[in-house]
């Protein structure tokens, strides 16, 4: 999905309501159409700048959506404003919903042993419809482990990746030729809250643009990965500037 959409740093957002996002989802599923679907916040931007083999996966995927606040700040900036945040977590819960009214199968990949367990347990008490395909921690040997050819024979409709960013879009890419169908999303830490161990933002923070704020109040560990964001916006001035 190449149309409607806005190049930040190399890397082309789809332009669309998180409705629009959500019904292109459903027809790509309603029709067996093989997707990969990347959830991009500037973290992400400024790894796959500084990694060309990843920005290359980015750049292969169906649809890259405005993950994170600083995305959107920054399509204003460069006067070419996209017009909703669309979050993964969002999107993550608007598909199992959907899953859950159209009896869809999913398949979970990633996090520890424990929060993957959790996390399934999760989406079977709330999304009791849901056919839970399979699923399987995060800690694996990419090249001896038998998860594509079970997620092969299993056929899900949905297929949820929780490596962390790069790991999951790479996993995605390396084995997404061997597969006939099934929506592919890289949905990092969602699945830390699917399991209930982490809580998201309340939603007067979300509102107010704040999530990461909060994010990193309450898991001061992550200050490290925070300081991509200056880094992101001080790259976005220096595009405006040369423009």
């Amino acid at each position: 999905m190449k149309t409607n959409s806005v190049n930040i740093l190399g890397i082309n957002f789809i332009n669309k309501s998180f409705l629009d996002v959500a019904e292109i989802l459903d027809r790509y599923i309603q029709g067996n159409h093989k997707s990969f679907i990347v959830t991009a916040n500037p973290e992400i931007v400024m790894y796959a700048k500084d990694h060309p083999d990843y920005k290359e996966i980015i750049q292969s995927a169906d649809m890259v959506v405005p993950d994170g606040v600083g995305i959107i700040l920054a399509s204003k900036i460069l006067k070419n404003p996209i017009r909703e945040r669309v979050t993964g977590y969002d999107l993550t819960i608007r598909l199992l919903e959907e899953a859950n009214k159209k009896r869809w199968s999913i398949y979970l990949l990633g996090g520890r042993e424990e929060t993957n367990h959790k996390a399934v347990d999760n989406i079977k008490s709330q999304f009791p419809q849901v056919h839970i395909a399979g699923s399987h921690h995060g800690f694996f040997d990419w090249e001896e482990n038998t998860i594509t050819t079970e997620i092969k024979e299993v056929r899900p409709d949905i297929i949820f990746v929780a490596l962390g960013f790069p790991k999951q879009e790479q996993w995605i890419t390396q084995n997404l030729d061997q597969f006939s169908k099934g929506l592919f999303m890289g949905v990092g830490g969602s699945i830390d809250v699917l399991a209930g161990e982490v809580q998201r933002a309340p939603r007067i923070w979300q509102e107010m643009n704040l999530e990461w704020f909060y994010r990193l109040i309450t898991q001061p560990s992550r200050w490290r990965r925070m300081l991509a964001i200056p880094r992101f916006l001080i790259q976005i001035f220096k595009v405006k500037l040369h423009k």
